[in-house]
């Protein structure tokens, strides 16, 4: 902690929604294990007793949503109403404010003598600019979808000018966030569980090729299943989704599907894989890293946050391969390309590039440019 930094500031910490423990609400832990005593906010809450370790078993305030009838199972479908929920929460007892945001966080109301500092986990509300095709629907349903996306993107737009200070999770973000908002970001790169996954580091691996995440068309896993269903190589796919049954229904006998499972499977399924697939364009990507960190090379989409994550077949030190497009013909050609150059990816070269984004490396960056803003905010 920084000399000159106050040890008695009020803290309040506003996260999108509280649901499942996944990559956002693993940053939400690195930031309270860094300060332990912020107060925590939420759209929602529901995160089940036994499971809130994560959150330091702390009392969360949540919005008027959570009480809306089916909240807990279909809360995104009071997206039109997030942007007032949000700003209804009362920070005026607080001396600064953390918003860890992927949707509305962000859009926080707070006055000129509170130092808001905003942590982008995503492209915050994507599913309201490019990504809302990945989203079909009816005629009818689809025309009041763009009315009301085309409402939530002037929302958005004034949101991203409220915080003082605003941090993206990679480059990639960063660089989306000037373009969308004309909005300037440092970046720090999330924290990644290499202790679990680095814990089953393998360097014999066996013939199977894995893809694990959850099964949404965002993710791409129709390319990954239909590559597979015309190479024949095995394949196992850990996750579920809406998309699960039917991509099921449609693989063939190579392609075992293993469902959810927690992390332990997960890391031990993963570290005995010949290479991991990923097929999505992430804004950081989370599981390409936890893949090498238990020494298993990556099969990525070379768009986004993979490319921050990933080294391809152009470093000296690969941990895995890119394909340029999103189809089933790119994929099976890089396939071909780690099969030829499999014997240059090696296991520790995977393992040392994810080391590097270890939650210790996470929480001293976060830590002094949190501690450095509030000085020079409070200075001037």
């Amino acid at each position: 902690m920084l000399s000159d930094f106050p040890n008695n500031i009020r803290i309040a910490l506003v996260h999108d929604w509280l649901t499942v423990y996944a990559g956002a609400e693993r940053v939400l832990e690195q930031m309270l294990n860094i300060f332990p005593d912020a107060d925590l906010f939420s759209l929602i809450d529901f995160i089940p007793a036994g499971q809130r370790g994560f959150i330091r078993n702390k009392s969360v305030t949540t919005s008027f949503i959570q009480k809306l009838p089916k909240a807990k199972t279909h809360y995104r479908s009071y997206l039109p109403l997030m942007p007032a929920a949000v700003e209804r929460f009362d920070l005026s007892n607080y001396d600064l404010v953390l918003s860890s945001s992927h949707a509305v966080a962000k859009g926080v109301i707070t006055r000129p003598d509170q130092l808001h500092i905003c942590y982008l986990q995503a492209r915050n509300l994507k599913y309201a600019y490019e990504d809302r095709l990945l989203y079909p629907s009816g005629k009818a349903l689809s025309l009041l979808q763009d009315i009301y996306l085309s409402y939530i993107r002037v929302w958005d737009s004034v949101a991203s000018q409220r915080p003082d200070v605003t941090i993206a999770n990679s480059k990639y973000v960063r660089d989306w966030h000037l373009h969308r908002h004309a909005c300037p970001s440092a970046v720090i790169y999330p924290p990644v569980d290499t202790f679990t996954f680095g814990n089953k580091f393998c360097e014999n691996k066996e013939k199977y090729f894995v893809a694990v995440g959850r099964i949404e068309p965002y993710k791409r896993f129709d390319l990954i299943v239909e590559a597979f269903n015309q190479l024949g190589y095995p394949l196992r796919i850990i996750g579920d989704g809406t998309q699960k049954k039917s991509l099921q229904q449609s693989s063939a006998d190579n392609i075992e599907w293993l469902g959810f499972q927690n992390t332990p499977v997960i890391a031990e399924v993963v570290s005995r894989a010949r290479s991991f697939l990923f097929a999505s364009r992430e804004d950081f990507g989370i599981a390409p890293l936890e893949a090498q960190a238990c020494g298993t090379p990556v099969i990525a989409f070379g768009k986004g946050g993979a490319l921050e994550t990933v080294q391809g077949l152009d470093s000296d030190q690969p941990s895995g391969v890119f394909f340029l497009e999103q189809t089933v013909h790119s994929i099976c050609e890089a396939i071909n390309q780690f099969e030829l150059n499999q014997s240059r990816i090696l296991p520790a070269v995977c393992r040392n590039n994810a080391l590097k984004f270890a939650p210790e490396r996470f929480r001293l960056e976060f830590t002094e440019f949190v501690e450095k803003s509030f000085i020079e905010f409070k200075a001037n």
